[in-house]
């Protein structure tokens, strides 16, 4: 756990989010996130209500471990759970493994509000600055035109030849071929005030 914070204490607070550790209370609308097909299109399949509380455990675990999780993301008007995003460990076999990475998945109801790539850059603020991190990236299908869009946005870095197939995944699988996108703490302080002030601006636009 970073700077002595015990899981309770721990959150990162952006200008329309909190991302905080797990409550007991988050598995409903967790596993009803996790039984949405669009929201998992680009994953290998539904989650029951076991393996989303499974994936909860584990990711309190890492917390607890590491310092660092993919963590629930909440509303900081309503306080209602939208999503999850954060860090976590890429340990499959791969050309640049073992890496953190950034990731993100919300709700399909707050898809199209500027959430994930919000809470994405305050996660990467954070990670960089508090755990010292040399390098984070991010990765998904080929085909999850979304998420990549968000990756170009946070100015994070892509080329061709470090795209792989997921060792995880069979290669007939029609998402099965992933792009790999990176972020250095350089690159990060060159693109990040410019960041921060474009998104406080789009922020103020919609309110």
């Amino acid at each position: 756990m970073s700077d002595g914070q015990t899981q309770s204490e721990f959150s990162i607070k952006t200008h329309r989010l909190i991302i905080r550790p797990w409550r007991d209370q988050d598995l409903e609308p967790f596993s009803a996130m996790n039984q949405d097909k669009e929201v998992m299109r680009f994953t290998p399949g539904l989650l029951t209500i076991e393996e989303s509380n499974n994936q909860i455990a584990a990711r309190r675990k890492e917390f607890e471990n590491l310092g660092f999780c993919l963590w629930a993301c909440e509303l900081k008007s309503t306080g209602e759970f939208i999503g999850s995003v954060g860090l976590t460990i890429h340990d499959f076999k791969a050309h640049f493994t073992p890496a953190v990475g950034v990731g993100w998945k919300l709700v399909r109801n707050h898809w199209g509000k500027g959430y994930a790539i919000e809470a994405a850059a305050f996660v990467l603020q954070w990670a960089f600055s508090k755990q010292k991190l040399p390098e984070i990236v991010s990765i998904t299908s080929l085909l999850n035109k979304k998420s990549i869009r968000i990756m170009e946005k946070l100015g994070m870095t892509h080329e061709s030849k470090d795209d792989f197939y997921h060792p995880r995944v069979s290669k007939e699988h029609f998402f099965s071929r992933q792009v790999l996108y990176r972020m250095t703490l350089s690159q990060w302080e060159e693109v990040s005030p410019k960041l921060i002030k474009d998104f406080v601006q789009s922020v103020n636009l919609r309110s």
